[in-house]
């Protein structure tokens, strides 16, 4: 189980094929701060048919494309 499971599970019901989230809008999603670990557990997103496209420090959004 991890930090973000919520996170993923809303994103895979979302079902679109990109989009992007703010930092605010991830840890109300996910209910916990996103931080530096977030870069390590990006890739359990894979198994839920997504991938972590760009991180932008600068806007504070992440932006999540569906795979094939």
């Amino acid at each position: 189980m991890s930090k973000y499971d919520a996170l993923w599970n809303w994103i895979k019901e979302n079902g679109s094929d990109g989009f992007k989230l703010t930092y605010e809008e991830i840890e109300q999603i996910a209910g916990v701060s996103i931080d530096h670990s977030f870069l390590t557990y990006k890739k359990e997103l894979l198994n839920y048919g997504y991938k972590v496209g760009k991180i932008s420090m600068k806007e504070q959004t992440v932006s999540f494309e569906k795979q094939g």
